[in-house]
């Protein structure tokens, strides 16, 4: 096995397949026991989040007549054991699903239970949110249809109370030991004089999830008075497996008009995400959850809304394993979604986005049968991975993971609906717990619960077995960790497919139980596979690379940079979240002792992405060749080589420092030529993306239909407009007529909306603007005579002041241009929440990204949705 290069001890252990993912915004979340933890990769010591799992009451399904209480179909639920709900299943959203812009997470239960949580926005809160009951309206759902049966149940309710057959009063009668020593005496305490105090609810009924006893009062039943129906123990069966989820899985986001919509406000693309919950009843009911309509920090009661499209029955038995991914085309929006169940069988569904968002409350999903891959078998399956390379979208991409310890790989071709075996491999000898594929599906990582991680790289229909790169650039794992493991319960790779993340259970029983035993019952361990072998070079310079350098041979370089290349090449998608971390920190430990090989890798990267071409230039050929060419380069591309500058080429540089020297251009760096020419990139690489971003604000702020329909609200153009006048001489000749034609406007700018003067937040007194990123307040006169100016932050977008509670940090979606790479990108690799949009103006397309970190009051520069 490879040397970590990184790990995070865990104070639970995970206890089902598929326990840890990561997610768009660059947070890990591991499901560990009653426990979820989300760590940040790259702070894996620092804090952390937190989500508790806590005990649900029951739903109020119906009662069962005493003498059903034995029937078979109840056993599962008498004998659970369960005291403690423990986490089954996670997934994270994609990006912008949560109020902030970022990632929710869903969390399934043993209970059944399914909910959404958000990222905390305090910096000293570490628990998160919750923000749905999937559960809860579910059942709403299911009692409002009666569960979907056709039959009218006995309407005959009991009111005495020697007739009212609770599960729970009954059971504890005859399997006594389900009912806790606490419990019998909670029970006699509340009896007095004859009257048992219990009766007066409906509660101590069996949870709808066929896992546990419990007792005490519903939240949907309060009072005796609400009456519920009697049901055969067929019946109270059938309803608790509806109820019963196991396993979560989001799409990607989908962005749509509706037809039914005829509002001017509803003209704009609906964006949302369609969710699947898996259950036991062989049913996977799906959901449709929009995107909010205004993203903020400060207003955190912002949710997204949710609506059940429907119910598929796709199996007879429980569905293990979900996986949705989407199918983009020129006309059409497609959803493919991959499911899984015990009895061993795998299906793909085929759903079109437009019926997807017309359709509500259905039971029956808008989804058809596209293949059954996988027919029954005693064999269930516990994992899938589906994926959709993105140089063949037309190819689908299938591993099935089994309980057995197999795997099978399948492929298809969407235009031919054709299924292929690619393969299939007894790759381990007890569960397969993980699948992960990497490097657009040329990859792929598989786990199991005897504790072995392997990869596997796919040609066409076969599928051969490879090691994991043993050599890893800056090995910085000091922390003593114990190395005694017994199984492997999830793997997932890092959005730039640089690094694999899996968690693994501690053998407790070799721990001293009086230090390590208390503290680690699971550790989450961090590998490169940077140097993966994918027998393809990208784009590499093989002449440069000819002789090994420490540890690394001549073919493990080249892998390094073919692959590096690679993942900087996919991030110029402006619909890929931006997520370098990996790409980032790989390239500053092998600057540490090899800065020639880093200085070449970006020489090929920008030779290729912003000068057309591989050329055989130096980095200080290419950095000058690049100044001269930045008008023609995409903001995506700029908003890239902004954060290489700052957080990789001048990462020895504070903000401030590097802020100061872009206010002097023409200075010459003490540090050398190389470093100058960065520098002056930099400088004029963040000034043409201003630019950009002030003429859309000004276009914007000119279009009165815009302003009218409430679809554009610019921010911060006072200021923008007092930025332009300050460098009048060195804008371009476009941007200072739009200036011009905004100062005629100035009615408009006096509103409250573009407001021109701005307060200091702790003394009152006026700001002046002078630089776009930092202010001083006039201050105020002190006592001594002396005065006392506050230093504020700006926005490096809108360029207003950042206020603790300003409205400016409210934007309607999708549009968001946040930061844009400016002096706070050097945060991008700390704890990023990522923002994006994509638009088209009268310029052209354009499109920006933005990395702020998470929890920072970072304005925004757009209210508004194209």
């Amino acid at each position: 096995m490879p040397s970590r290069f990184q790990a995070a001890q865990l104070v639970a252990s995970p206890l089902y397949p598929n326990a840890i993912a990561w997610s768009d915004e660059n947070l890990i979340a591991v499901a560990c026991g009653h426990l979820v933890t989300i760590l940040n990769p790259a702070l894996t010591l620092g804090p952390r989040g937190l989500i508790t799992i806590p005990t649900c009451e029951p739903y109020p399904i119906g009662l069962v007549k005493k003498e059903d209480l034995l029937a078979g179909c109840l056993l599962p639920n008498a004998l659970s054991r369960d005291r403690r709900p423990c986490v089954r299943s996670i997934s994270w959203s994609p990006l912008g699903m949560a109020p902030n812009f970022g990632c929710l997470l869903a969390v399934c239960t043993t209970e059944g239970r399914v909910k959404l949580y958000r990222s905390p926005f305090c910096d000293f809160c570490a628990e998160w949110i919750e923000v749905i009951d999937i559960s809860d309206r579910l059942y709403d759902f299911l009692a409002k249809t009666n569960f979907g049966q056709s039959e009218i149940l006995d309407s005959e309710i009991v009111h005495e109370q020697t007739t009212q057959v609770r599960l729970s009063d009954n059971l504890a009668d005859v399997f006594p030991n389900t009912i806790t020593g606490k419990e019998h005496k909670r029970r006699r305490a509340s009896t007095t004089n004859g009257i048992d105090k219990e009766s007066e609810t409906f509660g101590g009924q069996l949870i709808g999830n066929g896992e546990k006893l419990h007792t005490g009062s519903s939240p949907h039943t309060n009072t005796r008075e609400e009456q519920l129906p009697k049901l055969t123990a067929d019946q109270y069966a059938s309803r608790s497996q509806m109820l019963s989820s196991i396993v979560v899985a989001w799409s990607p986001v989908l962005c749509l008009t509706s037809k039914i919509c005829t509002a001017p406000q509803n003209d704009s693309p609906h964006r949302f995400s369609i969710f699947a919950v898996g259950g036991k009843a062989g049913k996977i009911s799906i959901w449709r959850i929009h995107a909010p309509q205004c993203y903020s920090i400060e207003h955190n009661r912002v949710s997204p809304g949710v609506m059940l499209v429907g119910l598929l029955q796709a199996h007879n038995s429980w569905v293990t394993a979900v996986n949705l991914a989407l199918l983009s085309s020129n006309s059409s929006h497609q959803v493919l979604l991959a499911s899984a169940s015990s009895d061993g069988s795998v299906k793909i569904w085929l759903g079109n986005g437009e019926k997807l968002l017309e359709s509500s409350e259905s039971n029956n999903a808008p989804f058809v049968l596209l293949k059954e891959v996988i027919f029954g078998n005693i064999v269930p399956v516990s994992v899938l991975s589906l994926v959709i390379p993105v140089q063949a979208p037309y190819k689908i991409l299938l591993a099935v993971g089994k309980g057995s310890g197999s795997f099978e790989v399948w492929t298809c071709d969407i235009s031919s609906c054709k299924f292929d075996k690619a393969c299939s491999q007894d790759a381990h000898d007890y569960v397969v717990t993980g699948l992960a594929w990497a490097f657009d599906g040329c990859c792929l990582y598989s786990c199991g619960q005897d504790n072995y991680v392997r990869s596997w790289l796919l040609h066409g229909s076969s599928l051969c077995e490879v090691s994991i790169p043993s050599c890893t650039p800056g090995l910085r794992s000091s922390t003593d960790l114990p190395d005694v493991f017994f199984s492997c319960l999830g793997v997932a790779v890092s959005p730039g497919n640089l690094v694999v993340a899996m968690v693994r259970n501690l053998d407790v029983d070799q721990l001293d139980h009086m230090y390590e035993g208390r503290a680690q019952k699971a550790i989450v361990e961090f590998f490169w596979i940077g140097g993966q072998n994918l027998n393809t070079l990208f784009n590499t310079s093989q002449d440069f690379v000819k002789e090994s350098f420490h540890d690394f041979s001549q073919s493990e370089l080249l892998y390094w940079e073919s692959n590096i290349l690679w993942s900087l090449k996919n991030f110029e998608s402006p619909d890929k979240p931006l997520v370098i971390w990996d790409i980032i920190a790989s390239l500053l430990a092998f600057k540490q002792f090899m800065p020639e090989y880093v200085d070449r890798i970006l020489a090929s990267w920008l030779s290729m992405s912003y000068l057309g071409s591989h050329m055989d230039l130096s980095i200080n050929e290419v950095l000058t060749h690049i100044s001269d060419n930045l008008s023609k380069i995409t903001s995506r591309q700029l908003h890239i080589l902004n954060i290489i500058c700052r957080c990789l080429v001048l990462s020895m540089l504070k903000a401030d420092e590097i802020n100061s020297k872009l206010n002097f251009e023409e200075q010459t760096s003490a540090a050398g030529e190389q470093q100058t020419l960065w520098i002056k990139l930099l400088f004029r690489s963040e000034k043409e993306l201003r630019e950009r971003l002030l003429v859309f604000s000004f276009s914007s702020f000119l279009a009165k239909n815009f302003i009218e329909t409430g679809c554009w609200h610019p921010v911060g153009i006072a200021q923008m407009e007092q930025w332009v006048e300050l460098n009048r001489d060195h804008v371009n000749d476009q941007l200072n007529v739009l200036t011009s034609e905004v100062q005629k406007h100035k009615s408009r700018l006096s509103s409250n909306k573009f407001e021109v003067e701005e307060r200091c937040s702790y003394c009152s007194a006026s700001v002046p603007f002078n630089s776009p990123e930092i202010a001083f307040c006039q201050g105020l006169e002190s006592s001594n005579r002396d005065m006392q100016n506050h230093k504020l932050v700006r926005c490096a977008v809108s360029m207003q002041v950042v206020y603790g509670g300003s409205s400016a940090d409210i934007v309607k979606e999708p549009a968001d241009l946040s930061c844009l790479g400016f002096s706070h990108a050097s945060a991008v690799h700390a704890c990023p929440i990522l923002h994006q949009f994509h638009i088209s103006i009268a310029l052209g397309e354009v499109d920006f990204r933005g990395v702020v970190p998470q929890g920072s009051l970072i304005s925004f520069a757009i209210h508004g949705q194209p």
